[in-house]
């Protein structure tokens, strides 16, 4: 079957929504029932409060005890804090709202699902027994971090990977078309925003053009694009051009848990052959063909060999929650040896497990560090745990030097990320705002033998509420350049120092003293 890509092409660009169609569309309806349905949750909080005072008794009381609930759960101190102040806040409609949360009644049949899927796909790649005695003898603290991820979630380490840093937005994007163009067998994508655009449009020019040539095309897009920049039917108007689009955790009409879990993953994945990670997404801000918060300063990795299996299996698993029955074995495509330096680990982070493996590899870099550490990150909101390896790392004398926006993009996150600036500052961490925008980089690069580049900001909603992504670095030949470009983006940006808190606007601190209670849901 041929497929018209003009036509195709003209019908996704009318897919644009304006306010009126927006509030009388599917999202619309949706964001109303949603709102009704809050709305009768709290009523129903407010009535047992007048009906049952003597079930429930005082808010100290029922504080009290679910505090000694949730310290004898899995739970980190943050999210108790916050979950003790609603209910001081609220003491009935915040005990229901917790145990409602925590039912997992939103999630309980995904969480079922993907575990199934983990476990079926588990030993579809394995671990080299000697590339791991060789980084065994080379690095033992590597090969420790390496036996952990390959433990928690069948990550191997790889030889022979080609890794190739892109410094930009531009430079992924060029690099990405060029790689597209070369597909004879299929393409995976998986972005959690796409966006009609310059960016956008040419990437799906060239997917319709390889559909027409038999390449097989599947296209996985996070579901809050429905809110955000998609319309509800895009995957039917994919579909008119041979590509297969699904939507992850598409909002239904109903209040549910698993909205707060979003595919936050960044991936490409052309033939078993070439695979791309990083912080950028498919819209035009990433490569600043419009500017919203300045420049953007965004960074990715195109990795080449037998690594790149890895972020097969990491879409497939995705994509496997809408679809049983797919045989991973058939897209292991022969792959090209590369000659390369130094050992590459994909891993990716799953929020329904007990394992929060993004942050326990940031920590492990930073308590492994003996000179320095640097870091891009657009998100600083911090739990105690990673605040306190930032500050212990300083606290060494290992430089630890963070780079964050000068422009934000949202004003609470940055309200809140001044909040940790004194304590960390106090420490002898350094923190420099980027001058001319926006950083949106998810870069730690350590020593010149460690990096870390993907999509895993610092702050909890990436550590512990969305599916998440990385390569991990070691002694790749990519990683002086990694350096080269944190010090390039450095003598961009401007130190934060004493002077830069007493200009924090008052509106500023008041905002981040009130939200840090409820930092986790940020």
């Amino acid at each position: 079957m041929e497929y018209d890509t003009e036509k195709g092409l003209s019908l996704i660009k009318k897919g644009k929504r304006g306010l009126i169609r927006v509030l009388f569309s599917r999202v619309g309806v949706i964001t109303l029932l949603m709102l009704i349905q809050l709305g009768v949750l709290i009523v129903l909080g407010l009535r047992f409060s007048e009906v049952l005072p003597h079930v429930f008794g005082s808010s100290v009381a029922i504080s009290f005890f679910m505090g000694l609930v949730m310290i004898n759960s899995k739970m980190e101190s943050s999210s108790i804090i916050m979950w003790l102040m609603i209910m001081l806040v609220m003491p009935v409609f915040g005990v229901l709202l917790f145990w409602y949360t925590k039912s997992e009644l939103g999630h309980r049949a995904l969480k079922q699902h993907l575990n199934n899927i983990l476990e079926i796909t588990q030993h579809e790649i394995t671990q080299d027994s000697e590339v791991f005695e060789q980084l065994k003898r080379q690095s033992t603290d590597t090969a420790s971090l390496s036996s952990y991820l390959l433990k928690c979630g069948n990550f191997p380490v790889y030889q022979n990977t080609e890794a190739t840093y892109f410094k930009s937005g531009e430079e992924k994007f060029e690099a990405l078309l060029e790689e597209l163009k070369k597909a004879e067998k299929f393409i995976f994508l998986e972005y959690f925003i796409v966006d009609e655009g310059m960016m956008w449009g040419k990437i799906l020019e060239t997917l319709a053009l390889k559909a027409k040539e038999g390449v097989e095309i599947k296209v996985l897009i996070d579901g809050s694009c429905e809110f955000t920049t998609l319309p509800r039917d895009y995957p039917l108007m994919l579909k008119k051009l041979g590509i297969e689009c699904r939507m992850f955790a598409p909002v239904m009409p109903f209040v549910s848990t698993h909205y707060n879990y979003r595919d936050h993953r960044k991936i490409a994945v052309i033939d078993n052959r070439v695979a791309f990670t990083g912080g950028i997404n498919l819209a035009d801000e990433y490569i600043n063909q419009i500017n919203r918060y300045g420049h953007w300063k965004d960074t990715a990795v195109m990795l080449e060999g037998k690594a790149v299996e890895s972020f097969t299996l990491m879409f497939l698993q995705m994509w496997m929650i809408e679809k049983k029955g797919l045989e991973f074995q058939r897209y292991l495509l022969p792959h090209t040896e590369q000659k390369a330096q130094g050992y590459v680990i994909p891993y990716a982070d799953n929020p329904l497990d007990t394992e929060k493996v993004g942050q326990k590899v940031y920590m492990d870099i930073l308590n492994h560090a003996v000179n320095y550490v640097h870091i891009m990150t657009p998100y600083l909101i911090l739990d105690h745990e990673l605040e306190n390896a930032l500050k212990f790392a300083a606290q060494r004398g290992v430089d630890v030097s963070i780079i964050v926006p000068g422009v934000p993009d949202k004003k609470s996150p940055y309200a809140l990320m001044k909040t940790h600036y004194a304590s960390l500052m106090e420490a002898g961490v350094h923190l420099y705002e980027y001058t001319p925008g926006f950083v949106h980089a998810k870069v730690f690069v350590s020593d010149d033998i460690k990096a870390v580049v993907g999509t895993i900001n610092l702050d909890y909603r990436s550590l512990m509420h969305h599916f998440e992504c990385a390569a991990y670095l070691y002694k790749t030949e990519c990683i002086d350049e990694i350096e080269r470009d944190f010090q390039h983006t450095l003598s961009q940006c401007t130190a934060v120092d004493e002077s830069t808190l007493k200009k924090v606007s008052p509106v500023t601190k008041i905002m981040g003293f009130v939200l840090k209670v409820l930092a986790p849901l940020m």
